[in-house]
Formats: structure tokens, sequence, C-alpha cells
């Protein structure tokens, strides 16, 4: 059996519904001095009763969970709460899984080959993202907000505010659906035609017409 002195309990399931009795039996058998439990879900960084056993660790102590997912969802999350551990001087320990062990220099080894490859998978992750869209522009995909009003809108509203005068604004948005008479007359008024960003700041008549839309 592993017994620890001077050991911290973190236990937790993700439900209210489920039990933290078999983790609580556990930490107890192994000498943890006090448990904090908590029932929320492991991928929030905000759980109350961490947060609270983090503040409570002083250096020498350790923390002891029956399972690594009992603690982190991920593996950054794990480097997050080990770093913080490191940082008050405490250690962390894994019933579950005996290599995650701090205290030991195995075990912090092991931590620091993860933090790694974790740094690994980001840079992956921006590399690829960053020629999936020079790929994309290659192709002529463009990237940003879309236009409010096609091409072919456009040029058909123009077309058809050449009539303006003789028919209306609202007759010639009736003509088409996309447009409000509000958009015909400020396409009457205004070359430059505003994509969604610009609609969003509202900062021309147009812009604003398109936002009414």
């Amino acid at each position: 059996m592993l017994a620890i002195s001077h050991s911290i309990g973190y236990a937790r399931v993700s439900t209210v519904t489920q039990s933290l009795e078999q983790q609580r039996s556990q930490l107890s058998e192994l000498g943890c001095i006090r448990i904090f439990e908590e029932k929320v879900s492991g991928t929030k960084r905000d759980r109350p009763e961490l947060i609270c056993m983090l503040d409570h660790l002083r250096a020498g102590d350790v923390l002891l969970v029956t399972r690594l997912d009992r603690l982190a969802r991920s593996t950054a999350d794990l480097l997050h709460i080990a770093e913080l551990l490191r940082e008050r001087g405490a250690g962390l320990r894994s019933v579950a899984e005996p290599w995650a062990d701090t205290t030991t220099p195995a075990g912090r080894m092991i931590l620091t080959v993860f933090a790694g490859i974790a740094d690994f998978e980001r840079s992956l992750i921006v590399e690829r993202t960053s020629n999936g869209r020079q790929a994309a522009k290659s192709r002529g995909v463009r990237f940003g907000p879309k236009p409010v009003l096609t091409s072919s809108q456009i040029a058909h509203a123009r077309e058809l505010s050449k009539s303006l005068l003789s028919i209306g604004p609202f007759s010639v948005s009736r003509s088409m659906s996309a447009l409000s008479a509000m958009i015909v007359l400020a396409l009457v008024s205004h070359s430059a035609i505003y994509t969604g960003t610009a609609c969003k700041q509202g900062t021309t008549p147009l812009s604003r017409a398109c936002c009414a839309t």
C-alpha cells in the first residue's frame, strides 16, 4: 500500500448523480489528512475545490489523486496544475498511474517529456493551420467576412437604380428580395460596397442600411 504523510487528496466526479465514495475511501486509506471533493466537469479550470486545494497546499505537501483524469482532462491542464504545485513546493502522485510521481526524478522527467510533446503538438497545429490557409489562398479562397451582397446583386441593383427616379426605390427593392429600399438609395449615392465587418461597425449610410436588413 502506498502511504504518504502530509498528503492532501483530491476527488472529483463529473455529475451530481455520481458518487465520490470510492475515491474518498481509497484516499483515506492512503493517509490523506484532508480530501477536497467536488462534482463538476474536469474540463473546467475554475473548479472551486481545486482552487481551494491549491491555496491550501504548502511546501512539502503531496497532492494525491486516484487517477490523473480526476485532476485534469487534458495534457495541457495536467501540466498547468503540475506547474502550480511545483511553484508551491508540493508534489503530485496518482494511484492508478505510479509513473506520475513528481516527488521522484523519474516522475519529473516523464512530465517534462509530456510538456515537450504538448509543445510539439501545438507547434504542429499552428504550422498545419498556416499551411492550410496558404494553400486555400493559392486556390482563390477568400478569408474574412462574406460580402453582404453578391457581385451579381450589386450589378443588378445598380442597373435598376438607374431608373430610380421613374419607379422609386421601393419598386427596385421589391424586385430584389435581398435589398431594402434603404440599400437601394445607398447604392445610388455610394460607390463602395461594404462587407459584413463594415456593416457591424455601422459607420456609413450604406453600412447602416445593410445592417437594417
